[in-house]
């Protein structure tokens, strides 16, 4: 089967976060969204990323975090799918998607 990790990220939290701002926006680094996929991966033995499309930039709250949701898909011929997706913490919005 897949896997599903979650998470909590904040500038508060993880201070560093608030060195990569956007036009005025703290953001996640695109980097990081690689490691969430590669570290989701190696939960279920897969250790390789092939391909990463990055959907939408994930924009971290100023005043609180943001849920983490990284789905890793089953094994079908040999690769997995992964994503990952997010929503300000404490809220019922529908979860973005990010990569």
């Amino acid at each position: 089967g897949g896997a599903v990790l979650t998470g909590r990220l904040s500038v508060e939290a993880q201070p560093w976060l608030a060195d990569h701002v956007v036009l005025g926006r703290t953001m996640l680094p695109g980097a990081v969204l690689v490691e969430l996929a590669l570290t989701a991966g190696e939960s279920v033995d897969c250790a390789t990323l092939d391909e990463l499309t990055l959907a939408a930039p994930l924009v971290l709250p100023e005043r609180s975090g943001a849920q983490v949701r990284v789905v890793v898909g089953p094994r079908t011929a040999g690769r997995r799918t992964v994503a990952v997706y997010s929503r300000p913490e404490d809220t019922e919005q529908e979860w973005a998607t990010h990569a």
